[in-house]
């Protein structure tokens, strides 16, 4: 989002923009997360690492079109993607519709509309502080969107329009997204609408680490700007993998490193934010470090009494190395594992106790 403020995390002394951790040291340090990284809002006005606000006046606007009226509606359904042999062009062409300009009075952002009856999703710090915002569809059209709800921890927020038959985009909520493959992001960075830009997904489950805590990513080198929050990620089928929300740069600006929030993970906030369910986040109930002797994991240092860990068997001493299959390289990606699901979902850990691996089941409990 083009925003007056931009939240930059490093440690004390050390200069904008580390290059990534080394790969022997992901032991200690879960991958990315805890190193310095810009995490949260992409935003404009960052600047030598520092906290920056500036004019909304004077940010880039956005090309002008003509503005529909309110009750005006765009194509009512997204096209099948075709198959030209310009894979990009093919997912663009099918999903550009789908993918909205949203101004508040602190700068612009992205969306991406996923129900056909006015519902959008994208990024919290896209709406923060705000109640109504200005939709505008690809084709100009103009909506005034009222904010439903959002969850910042996630970075995912609805914004709901009065109108119907919209082009709602394809998620694809069950697919296995590979490293490797196709990304396409599409959005309005610097507040330039219907912008394309390809890539691939560099990384899953990358544990990005904040104030907010850690969160499992989509990384992709797909060009990611400020603006662009809130916007598509998606694959060469023309569904919607993920929902931008974050990058990791020394400038401000796309260095290749960007994320995007499982859409999965937002589907499922979304579904939480509009039935108004108060939105909680999953715990275990542990609190521990990285291993640092044998295989990677999450040390167990503290049980909490009654916790889900603790109605599972978990113990002090225990290394977690894996949620769900997915590997647990350190107390990050266990907290960013964790933080994928919901309360009273069950999980399988891989735990290992002394030389013996074994799988504990977990239902998770809510904090």
């Amino acid at each position: 989002m083009l925003s007056p403020e931009t939240e930059v995390i490093q440690p004390a002394g050390s200069p904008p923009g580390p290059a990534p951790q080394p790969a022997q040291e992901k032991r200690r340090q879960s991958a990315l997360s805890t190193l310095l990284m810009v995490v949260a809002a992409l935003v404009a006005g960052v600047a030598l690492g520092w906290l920056v606000f500036t004019n909304p006046a004077e940010e880039p606007a956005a090309e002008t079109s003509a503005t529909g009226s309110e009750t005006e509606a765009p194509p009512a359904a997204v096209g099948e993607v075709a198959s030209t042999g310009e894979p990009v062009a093919d997912v663009a062409d099918a999903l550009l519709p789908s993918v909205v300009q949203i101004e508040t009075g602190a700068g612009l952002g992205s969306g991406v509309i996923y129900d056909s009856e006015g519902l959008i999703l994208t990024a919290a710090h896209v709406v923060a502080g705000s109640d109504t915002v200005s939709v505008r569809m690809s084709d100009g059209t103009q909506y005034t969107g009222r904010v439903l709800g959002g969850d910042a921890a996630a970075d995912i927020a609805v914004v709901e329009v009065d109108a119907s038959g919209l082009p709602a985009a394809p998620m694809d909520l069950d697919g296995d997204v590979r490293v490797g493959q196709l990304a396409v992001a599409i959005g309005s960075p610097y507040g330039l609408d219907s912008t394309v830009t390809s890539g691939v997904v560099s990384a899953v489950n990358q544990s990005v680490g904040g104030r907010r805590g850690f969160q499992s990513m989509i990384q992709t080198d797909a060009a990611i700007n400020p603006g662009n929050s809130g916007g598509a990620l998606a694959n060469r089928d023309g569904e919607v993998i993920g929902i931008n929300v974050s990058i990791f740069s020394a400038t401000g600006g796309n260095d290749g490193v960007g994320f995007a929030v499982p859409i999965d993970v937002a589907a499922d906030l979304a579904e939480a934010i509009v039935s108004g369910e108060p939105i909680s986040t999953a715990v275990l109930g542990i609190s521990g470090t990285d291993a640092e002797s044998g295989p990677s994991g999450a040390l167990v240092a503290q049980v909490e009494p009654g916790s889900a860990a603790d109605e599972a068997g978990i113990e002090i001493g225990d290394v977690i190395t894996s949620v769900n299959d997915v590997r647990v390289q350190g107390i990050g990606d266990l907290a960013a594992q964790i933080r994928t699901h919901r309360p009273d979902d069950e999980v399988s850990l891989g735990v290992r106790r002394g030389g013996e691996e074994m799988t504990i089941t977990a239902t998770l409990g809510s904090g």
